[in-house]
């Protein structure tokens, strides 16, 4: 099933990649991608402990700005790095005060994955809400970093609980 999941992650990309050159919005959620990395390496050196934030958008984002403060006021020398999913939260808290980084969630690949976890010093990682990205959260429990959902709601009629949401059931037990 993983490699279901990723065939269809990979196409999609390549899907978005080809309409985000006749859509503006588009464009801008593939653009705001292509310096994910150089963006994190010079905001966030190998040594510092980085407490990472993951948000869809700015709603979502909006629900752990409470976590963060007191996280920030506990653990003043922690990192704080937040991701967004799209432009619409990435746009509007780019600069948020409390934030070392503010980055796009690079897209959920495997590769992506590894190369994002293993350049940071995580020491927690925080998934705000309905962010599931299987890729990221393998790679998470592979390097035994402490992750949580806040604000998760699951119900009854949701893929996980389906006869073929075995996949994304499975990738919920990354969350400790």
């Amino acid at each position: 099933m993983n490699l279901l999941y990723n065939i269809i992650v990979y196409s999609v990309i390549g899907g978005i990649r080809f309409v985000a050159l006749f859509n503006k919005k588009l464009s801008i959620f593939v653009k705001g991608r292509n310096a994910i990395f150089s963006t994190l390496a010079a905001k966030l050196a190998p040594k510092d402990e980085v407490i990472w934030f993951h948000s869809a958008s700015l709603g979502e984002f909006e629900q752990g700005i409470p976590i963060i403060e007191k996280l920030k006021a506990h653990h003043p020398n922690y990192k704080i790095l937040v991701t967004f999913f799209s432009p619409s939260g990435y746009e509007v808290r780019k600069n948020y005060p409390l934030a070392d980084c503010v980055s796009y969630l690079p897209f959920d690949t495997p590769k992506n994955a590894q190369k994002f976890i293993a350049s940071l010093n995580i020491k927690l990682a925080i998934f705000i809400k309905y962010e599931f990205w299987p890729n990221f959260l393998k790679a998470l429990k592979q390097n035994q970093i402490p992750t949580i959902l806040v604000s998760g709601i699951f119900r009854n009629n949701q893929l996980f609980f389906k006869a073929y949401g075995g996949f994304y059931r499975n990738s919920l037990q990354s969350f400790n």
